[in-house]
């Protein structure tokens, strides 16, 4: 195929796997700076892509689209206006496979099997097999097909002016006039929650350090961990407002680090370039970590760690790790930035 003209990327949901897929889009529009990159997406995780210089249209699908035959036809009518030469299908299930094949782009590149699954591989002309261990560099393996060999993966994430603006007026009139410690209690599994007494003793510890810290939370569950952290911190932590996916990646900028488990914010950190420590219990930093040298990862011992299939319902992995461990992450990050500067 000559150099194509348009390209829709797949990656459906959710945040964090979306945010892993940010340099396949990074990668294609330094290959083909004239080609105009689609990406379709569910639900709010459009948001993060908003903006970037590397997409310049965003297919918005509601959630449950598949069911819903209206917004398959919507989806086909709009895929086939943007003629697509190529689709990357990054998800590998039956609704990103159907979204592909109702491109009726000529060249659809995909996993095989079993990186692809519910027979998404029927979709496909182009069945890739990774070769990589992390998440990122799984995706930049279908750019093979391409002849794109992506050594160093890029997000380039854009800035968000009017998030940013409002960050800094939250944390100003929350009292935090020097970037603060950013921790997340939340994750999508059961199993990837860490205690929030735990977070709690890793904000009184870093208080000792003269660091504050700022708990952000999104939904209802979140916001009751994250005031448990806040009430049991003794004033080492503040609560941060209701903030938006765009918010966040603005808050994140204007803080020192982030600690968090495996989920969205972390990875929404990692790629804006905020230095993270990520907790990993049941899966493991090697496939899920925040991408980059800059960021460090706690894990359990190996013999607490469930086995692939119990990675959902283990209770076990993230109890094994301890507060020490934490901090003293948090704090080899912050003496490498105060190094730097």
């Amino acid at each position: 195929m000559a150099s194509p003209r348009s390209i829709v990327v797949i990656k459906l949901s959710a945040i964090g796997d979306v945010l892993h897929g940010v340099p396949v889009a990074v990668a294609l529009k330094r290959a083909f700076p004239d080609a105009r990159i689609g990406w379709a997406v569910e639900g709010r995780a459009a948001d993060v892509l908003a903006g970037h210089p590397a997409i310049d249209h965003l297919f918005r699908l509601p959630r449950g689209w598949l069911k819903a035959p209206s917004a398959v036809l919507a989806l086909r009518r709009q895929l086939r206006s943007f003629a697509p030469d190529v689709t990357i299908d990054l998800q590998g299930l039956l609704k990103s496979g159907v979204a592909s094949w109702l491109s009726a782009a000529p060249m659809r590149i995909g996993f095989a099997k079993p990186a692809s699954r519910e027979h998404a591989w029927l979709a496909y002309t182009n069945r890739v097999r990774p070769v990589a261990t992390h998440v990122v560099d799984r995706n930049c393996d279908l750019l093979v097909p391409l002849g794109i060999r992506e050594s160093q993966p890029t997000f380039d994430m854009p800035h968000w002016p009017v998030s940013r603006e409002r960050a800094h007026q939250w944390l100003g009139g929350l009292g935090l006039h020097e970037a603060p410690v950013l921790i997340n209690p939340g994750a999508g599994w059961a199993s990837k929650l860490w205690p929030p007494d735990r977070f709690a003793a890793v904000a009184r510890g870093l208080h000792r350090r003269g660091l504050r810290s700022l708990v952000v939370w999104g939904g209802a569950a979140e916001r009751a961990a994250a005031e448990q952290i806040v009430a049991q911190s003794n004033g080492a932590a503040v609560l941060a407002p209701d903030t938006s996916l765009q918010d966040l990646g603005e808050v994140c900028r204007a803080s020192r680090l982030l600690i968090s488990s495996d989920t969205g914010p972390l990875h929404l950190a990692a790629a804006v370039g905020t230095p993270c420590v990520g907790l990993f219990g049941p899966v493991p930093a090697s496939r899920n970590g925040p991408y980059g040298r800059q960021h460090v990862c706690v894990e359990p011992p190996p013999e607490a760690r469930p086995s692939w299939d119990n990675r959902k319902t283990d209770t076990v992995s993230m109890a094994a790790i301890d507060v020490d461990r934490v901090i003293a992450a948090a704090e080899s990050l912050l003496s490498r930035a105060q190094a730097a500067a």
